[in-house]
């Protein structure tokens, strides 16, 4: 039998079902972008979804006449962060304590749904690569709004200066500078490649147990003599305000902490995608640790993030 002629709305219907389908699949491309440019997982789910409202607060026409519509969304979804970025340094200003960047969860069973499905949560979403390391986002913090997204843009997501240029408003060779910049301050406070993950692996947990068996030589050991701690508790959760320096005063105030403290589980995690630690209390993630390893096995930096409002995505559903 000869198939009947389709009719004229079921074509309509197909190409409006692609379309859609094209504008959605930008959603993980830009979430990365947003999640590296605001080190925060729920800024970056907003910044996201207002770059989506904006598109379909256009009309059909205007939404045909845009001749990339992934370049469109990336170029709104820059700006937004940017604007974002921009109202941050002035609500960090009041925030209490350190700020540290929404450590992000391993594909571990930390959070709920499948990879990539509707359900799933944000931080399935995320690609891991070193520019999403805490220390390396810790970095992106010191850079100005501008100099972040063009470098984020241009050394991250290949993106050439001429459309860094539309998203930054300024010019190309402007951006090129701003990238530059951005690369001289990540060069200048980054250490040497550390060890691989699992050699980083075999020193956390080398302080994992130090920290559980109240050894406080064996935890001086893991440490190196001039490392640095920082926690962020935004208010909401014990943490020490300022930054602790040296390994003996890092170890003694850690020590405190796990004589003083309920019972809780420390657990082997992944955080942004290299080892850490989360500490566990009545069924809730209280805790996440991030880590800086060096060269020769020791500990450098250590980030404890106890603001709940930076542990949604930690939590069991």
């Amino acid at each position: 039998m000869t198939p009947e002629p389709r009719r004229k709305h079921e074509w309509a219907d197909e190409q409006q079902d692609a379309g859609l389908s094209a504008i959605m699949s930008e959603r993980r491309q830009l979430l990365n972008l947003a999640y590296r440019l605001l080190g925060s997982l729920a800024d970056a789910e907003d910044a996201v979804q207002e770059t989506y409202t904006r598109w379909y607060a256009m009309s059909r026409a205007e939404q045909e006449a845009v001749e990339s519509p992934g370049a469109w969304l990336t170029k709104v979804a820059g700006r937004i962060c940017l604007n974002v970025l921009g109202s941050a340094r002035t609500r960090r200003e009041t925030y209490v304590g350190e700020w540290i960047p929404e450590p992000l969860p391993g594909r571990d069973g930390w959070t709920a749904g499948a990879p990539g499905g509707a359900g799933a949560d944000p931080a399935d979403r995320i690609t891991l690569d070193e520019s999403v390391t805490m220390a390396f986002l810790v970095v992106f913090e010191a850079m100005t709004p501008a100099e972040r997204v063009a470098f984020v843009l241009h050394d991250v997501f290949r993106y050439p200066f001429a459309e860094v240029a539309e998203i930054v408003g300024r010019t190309p060779a402007a951006c090129r500078q701003l990238a530059s910049s951005a690369r001289r301050r990540v060069a200048a406070t980054r250490a040497e490649a550390g060890p691989t993950a699992t050699r980083q692996a075999v020193v956390v947990r080398r302080f994992k147990e130090a920290w559980e068996a109240l050894d406080i030589e064996a935890l001086i050991g893991v440490l190196d003599p001039a490392a640095t701690a920082v926690s962020d508790g935004g208010g909401r959760a014990v943490a020490h305000l300022q930054p602790l320096e040296g390994a003996e005063r890092i170890a003694r105030l850690y020590l405190t902490i796990a004589r003083l403290a309920p019972p809780r589980t420390v657990l082997e995690t992944p955080v942004n995608g290299l080892p850490g630690l989360a500490v566990e209390s009545d069924g809730r993630i209280e805790t996440v640790f991030a880590f800086e390893v060096s060269t020769d096995d020791r500990i450098t930096r250590i980030w404890a993030v106890r603001n709940p409002d930076k542990l949604r995505p930690w939590q069991r559903q």
